[in-house]
């Protein structure tokens, strides 16, 4: 199948999860917005992910609830019945977005290439974007821009907060203020790192002049690890976990300092809002999954955790299996990488 980019006027793109990945997708598709102003663009995506998105400019999304189960798919084929696109980006490995996609209609359908075209992916396709050895998760959604003739790749992000939202976020972080939030929770708790090590960190940085926030969802498994860190330090800290909504925690990671968190999805929201993350890893590839704009303080124990499970050549996407990885990280390890962010982005 041809990819003509002369004839396109209608785009769909499929990326239903979760937040770090539809954070990468929107640096990609606003690289296409930039490029093709004038192209129509609809967006399936999941009922969560569309509460931290549904502001952005130029975008009709179409929600896909997964909870609804096999009604899901039957919705979505009656929100898309009748329409046909030019082209539909198929962005998700999973086997219900192989499913989800069979509702849209599209002449080109752009999948991954056949090495990372999983869960069926390339039985709905028929067109496939170019092979990447070792790509961060975001490079490979940008392979979808390029083939559809994107020129800058560059990824940048507009994700758009209402003013309340700002102001919520004003109220809890002064201007100047010099404040690190601390995401503790990724959606699996064998990801978490401890949280006596989390508390040693909140105290360095409070007596390094810092006020701490601790964020994050509503989920009991967030709730009781922040109740954790909170039974365990000394000091004060603000707890706002469960207490806000994804654009108001987009809002406070844009006025905090720096974040720290592990594999999670708030990691990347920070980064598309340019504030400094130090990502704790274990389980995964930080060079796929680290925070974009922040590799570089990144604190990683996936090398030696994978080398202690695997030997020889070691597939890129691989992750490291235990529930006590995250143990591997250090507290000082950590603290070192604090002290490196300051000097370097607020000195």
């Amino acid at each position: 199948m041809s990819l003509d980019i002369n004839t396109m006027n209608s785009l769909c793109l499929l990326r239903l999860s979760a937040i770090g990945d539809v954070c990468h997708a929107v640096a990609m598709v606003q690289a296409i917005q930039r490029q093709y102003p004038h192209l129509t663009i609809t967006w399936v995506i999941g009922k969560l992910e569309y509460q931290l998105l549904k502001h952005l400019p130029g975008i009709e999304f179409v929600i896909f609830d997964k909870s609804q189960g096999w009604r899901s798919y039957f919705y979505l084929h009656k929100a898309l019945k009748g329409r046909r696109f030019d082209v539909l980006l198929h962005m998700q490995v999973a086997l219900r977005a192989t499913l989800a996609s069979l509702a849209i209609s599209a002449k080109v359908r752009v999948g991954f290439d056949r090495t990372r075209a999983k869960e069926g992916q390339w039985l709905v396709t028929n067109y496939r974007v170019e092979p990447l050895a070792q790509p961060h998760v975001l490079d490979g959604f940008m392979g979808f821009a390029k083939a559809i003739g994107v020129s800058d790749l560059t990824p940048q992000w507009n994700i758009p907060v209402p003013k309340a939202d700002t102001e919520f976020a004003q109220s809890h972080i002064a201007e100047g203020e010099k404040v690190l939030i601390i995401c503790a929770a990724a959606s699996k708790a064998e990801r978490n790192w401890l949280p006596k090590r989390y508390v040693a960190v909140a105290q360095h940085a409070i007596n390094k002049g810092y006020r701490v926030i601790l964020c994050g969802g509503p989920t009991a498994l967030e709730k009781a690890l922040a109740e954790q860190i909170l039974q365990a330090c000394p000091a004060k800290l603000d707890n706002l976990v469960g207490k806000t909504s994804l654009t108001q925690l987009l809002a406070l990671l844009k006025r905090a300092s720096l974040v720290l968190a592990p594999d999670t999805g708030p990691a990347h929201m920070a980064v598309t809002q340019g504030t400094p993350v130090i990502g704790l890893y274990a389980h995964s590839n930080p060079g796929r999954t680290g925070p974009y704009l922040s590799q570089q303080y990144v604190v990683s124990a996936y090398q030696e955790a994978i080398a202690s499970q695997q030997s020889g050549e070691v597939k890129w996407g691989t992750r490291a299996k235990g529930a006590d990885l995250m143990a591997l990280i250090s507290v000082e390890a950590v603290i070192d990488k604090f002290d490196q962010v300051i000097q370097q982005t607020h000195s």
